[in-house]
């Protein structure tokens, strides 16, 4: 391919560069110019360049993609009240605790969880915030978001069916229909960026079946078709979750979803390890996306996504982080091997290999997301890359595949992590400059929080 004759940024010297999983460059290079991959090529054809990141014979990927994490929960990570008993248990447990939830506890838990996902590799991320004690909690995790320079998808959740409704959560963190609708609307207004290399978009996702009325799934179905935005939920999570939509809705949650009004390309899901395969091959059929969150799924001990089978019939699969109250870290890289390691386990040998899952974490992940713009790095690609580090003890033998080490071996933490032409890691080090302050400050919610408790 042939170069342009002068970037901004060029990153050179890659051991190995992953364009894309059909597409590897052995010592390849990556122009950038305005944000975006303007060419890529093999060693010897390099342009010229402003800046130089020198990969030192590292392996080069494309960032990878968070489809689904709740990052407020990293406030209560390892709760201790909460770390035995079902899904339904956790959630009742840490609902009272969410509820002192505010804007400052929102900007900071972001700003540091964002900061974690970057030394994981990852340089977009959707977050799942449900939990409205107060307003403005969103729009603090966007202000996060853009002090840092990281590529955001808020997802505006939901919940209003209270316990005093037949629901699970408190009063406290519910809302009215009439408010969640407003501000959803407000949120897409204000923030949501249209076309290649948005910075910030908003999508709506009501919690769950169990904590949202019928009334407000068909609304905000009908709301995400006027404002072209996309949707979001949990689905088929927990068998609880099948005797919930039994009793209440006389039918079971795949079903439920496609009444009112959900089952099109627009929604992405998380979790999906209950449908039978007849409502697995209706979701591939309507576009569907599956969030996968392996590391949950294990923790929680509750079944997981069928991967291969859902990637078989069409259907887009991406990689989720969970809650890091669930999952208790947000290394997507770490998600990447867990993710490797539980197909294995239960599907063989031959269920997935380590290119299969780097295309869920990117171009899957970009699928569920809506984008094409992200999860690649061809010429046109927002650039998002990742240089990785893996110890030379860790990599010795591993001789013949770069990217098959990449999770076989390691761990493996970002080098370089740089989001739109810009370098937020650096050998390793976050260029955050208001994280010593977010940590402190975090500590000090977190202690403020899981005082609600005692």
């Amino acid at each position: 391919m042939h170069p342009e004759p002068h970037a901004e940024l060029l990153i050179r010297n890659a051991g190995h560069l992953v364009v894309d999983t059909s597409y590897e460059i052995p010592g390849g290079w990556v122009a950038v110019r305005d944000g975006a991959v303007v060419a890529v090529g093999a060693p010897g054809d390099e342009p010229t360049a402003d800046r130089v990141l020198d990969a030192g014979g590292r392996l080069v990927t494309p960032g990878l993609v968070n489809t689904h994490h709740h990052i407020y929960q990293n406030l209560t990570r390892s709760f201790a009240p909460a770390i035995q008993g079902s899904l339904f248990d956790w959630l009742t447990t840490l609902y009272p605790v969410w509820s002192a939830l505010d804007e400052e506890a929102s900007y900071v838990s972001s700003y540091v969880g964002m900061a974690e996902l970057l030394l994981g590799g990852c340089t977009t991320s959707s977050d799942h915030l449900y939990v409205h004690p107060r307003p403005g909690l969103v729009d603090a995790q966007i202000k996060a978001a853009t002090d840092i320079g990281f590529r955001f998808h808020a997802t505006r959740g939901s919940m209003t069916r209270s316990v005093d409704d037949g629901g699970l959560p408190p009063r406290e963190v519910v809302q009215d229909q009439d408010t969640v609708l407003a501000d959803s609307e407000r949120l897409v207004g204000a923030y949501h960026q249209r076309g290649p290399h948005a910075m910030v978009q908003v999508a709506l996702a009501p919690c769950s079946p169990f904590s949202v009325t019928r009334e407000l799934m068909v609304a905000t179905a009908e709301l995400a078709e006027r404002l072209d935005v996309r949707l979001h939920t949990h689905l088929a999570e927990d068998h609880d979750e099948d005797t919930y939509c039994l009793e209440t809705y006389g039918c079971r949650p795949v079903e439920y979803f496609e009444s009112v009004g959900w089952m099109s390309d627009r929604s992405w899901v998380a979790h999906c390890i209950f449908p039978d395969e007849a409502e697995t091959a209706r979701l591939a059929a309507a576009g569907v996306g599956v969030a996968h969150c392996p590391s949950s799924n294990m923790l929680i001990g509750n079944g997981t996504a069928r991967v291969r089978a859902m990637r078989d019939l069409g259907l887009p699969v991406g990689l989720g982080c969970d809650g890091s109250a669930s999952t208790d870290h947000a290394s997507l890289w770490l998600e990447a091997r867990t993710a490797l390691l539980l197909a294995r386990f239960t599907g063989g040998p031959g269920a997935l290999t380590s290119r299969d899952v780097l295309d869920v974490a990117t171009r899957g992940s970009a699928r569920c997301l809506g984008r094409d713009d992200i999860g690649h790095l061809r010429p046109g690609a927002s650039a998002d890359l990742v240089v990785w580090d893996t110890s030379e003890v860790a990599l010795a033998g591993a001789l013949t595949d770069p990217v098959e080490a990449w999770l076989r071996c390691g761990p493996s933490r970002a080098w370089s992590t740089v989001v739109a032409g810009r370098t937020l890691v650096e050998e390793g080090v976050p260029l955050l400059p208001g994280l010593p302050d977010a940590l402190r400050d975090h500590r000090r919610i977190a202690g403020r929080l899981q005082a609600v408790a005692v």
